[in-house]
């Protein structure tokens, strides 16, 4: 609450009491005295004094009354006055404090703008100083404007008459133009005219092209097929073509193997060693390559009888010195027994660098033969014959042999080669040539350290038989 009007309350509650309180006087005590009866009339008279004295004390306290209401209704309007007052003090007051803060500010800034225009007029009164020189320099300068525009009127001038020339040259250019725009035009409309029979004769020759093309092709079949039969006529012609017999003997000189073959066994007194060397040539059946021998060249040879059981079996072959390979099986021929061949792999082939023959494709396309005898000690031509009565074997007629290099005959082991350089079989004897189409094995041996077990003896033995079983000349 106001402190004022709470004043102002205060002051109205002890006006209050004040007013309502009877101020008598104290009389001194009277002595009793009995009661005297009063009369009626008195009595009447007493109490209209004492309820005019109440109306009149009721109206003093209501005027009293009407006056404090007065007296707060001022107070209150007082009071709001300063209220008011004190509110728009306060706004004052606010605004006086912005606007000092804002002239403070002002100030700052000012004496700022004050500093920055000191420094200025420094700067300006230097400037002053230079502003002469810049004014000397600027008039010099000037001149030299007024020297470079007047002499650029000049070049302008004459630019100008330089244009009217050309303009004029220009002129007459483009009427030169026209009169070859029309020309132009004129010469377009007869290359357009040649343009359309280009095209057509175009046309007409892409037609001739495309059937020459077509020719051409035909053509082109015709000389693939021709080359195609040439190479087989060319083929053909060298299938059929004989080698020069020297040319094959120096060909198996440069190509054939050596193969050393021994054989161990036990004996009365002491180990029994049986050794063989033998040259040889390597061929193939399309599947497998060997090394082609005769039984009797190798340590098991199947002409004699009671053939002992060998123990030990080593074959090497080589081809110079370059490399030594090792066999690990002899395979016995189904076609004759005494003819043995050892398979030789692909790479061991290669290492040896030897050409390897190809079986004889047609073996009787030529009457003679080439026999090579003792792996190259001589050779010759031979002529040869079926016999009807031994497939698969042919018999060479001695009475036509041509000796061209060395004394001898022919005689078992001897490699025969057809005349176009395919190997076409081997001397099974003197008399008959076994032909070779395949290399079936009847039976193998192995190789190594211990082959008591396969009884070589007893195989020996069969394949001796088989051969004794065979016609008289065929043994």
């Amino acid at each position: 609450m106001n402190r004022t009007l709470l004043l102002i309350l205060c002051d109205f509650l002890l006006l209050n009491l004040l007013a309502l309180t009877r101020w008598e006087t104290a009389e001194p005590a009277r002595a009793k005295q009995a009661p005297v009866p009063e009369l009626a009339a008195n009595a009447t008279t007493k109490e209209q004094d004492l309820m005019a004295a109440l109306r009149d004390s009721l109206a003093d306290e209501k005027a009293s009354r009407d006056q404090l209401v007065d007296k707060l209704q001022t107070s209150d309007a007082a009071l709001m006055a300063r209220e008011q007052s004190l509110t728009a003090l306060q706004s004052e007051s606010t605004k006086l404090s912005a606007e000092k803060n804002t002239l403070v500010t002002s100030l700052v800034e000012t004496q700022r703008t004050a500093a920055d225009l000191g420094r200025k007029v420094a700067a300006a009164t230097q400037d002053a100083v230079l502003t002469k020189e810049q004014l000397a320099q600027l008039q010099r300068e000037l001149a030299e404007k007024r020297a470079e525009a007047e002499r650029q009127k000049q070049a302008l001038a004459a630019l100008e008459m330089r244009r009217e020339k050309e303009q004029g040259e220009a002129r007459k250019q483009i009427e030169g133009l026209t009169v070859a725009v029309m020309v132009g035009e004129q010469q377009k409309k007869e290359l357009n005219d040649q343009a359309a029979e280009l095209k057509t004769q175009v046309q007409v020759e892409r037609q001739e092209r495309a059937k020459v093309q077509e020719t051409a092709t035909q053509l082109a079949q015709g000389v693939g097929q021709l080359a195609e039969k040439s190479g087989e006529l060319t083929k053909e012609i060298r299938d059929n073509r004989p080698i020069n017999v020297n040319v094959l003997f120096n060909d198996f000189l440069a190509n054939r193997v050596n193969a050393t073959l021994t054989a161990t066994r036990k004996g009365f007194l002491g180990p029994v060693i049986k050794a063989k060397e033998t040259s040889t040539v390597l061929v193939t059946d399309g599947r497998q390559i060997y090394a082609l021998l005769h039984a009797e060249d190798t340590v098991l040879a199947v002409a004699a009888e009671n053939n002992p059981d060998w123990e030990k079996l080593s074959v090497e072959y080589s081809h110079g010195s370059a490399y030594r390979g090792v066999a690990g099986v002899m395979h016995f021929l189904a076609h004759d027994p005494r003819i043995v061949v050892l398979p030789i792999a692909a790479a061991q082939a290669g290492s040896l660098g030897a050409k390897v023959y190809s079986l004889a494709a047609d073996p009787f396309k030529f009457p003679e033969a080439v026999l090579i005898s003792g792996g190259g000690k001589g050779y010759g031509e031979v002529a040869f014959k079926l016999d009807a009565a031994q497939p698969g074997f042919v018999r060479v007629d001695n009475r036509f042999f041509k000796r061209l290099f060395g004394d001898f005959a022919p005689s078992r082991g001897d490699l025969v080669l057809s005349k176009t350089g395919e190997l076409l079989g081997m001397m099974v004897n003197s008399d008959y040539c076994a032909v070779l189409k395949d290399f079936t094995p009847l039976q193998s041996v192995r190789t190594g350290d211990d082959i008591a077990a396969q009884r070589t003896g007893a195989v020996l033995d069969s394949f001796a038989a088989r051969a004794r079983a065979l016609p008289l000349k065929m043994q």
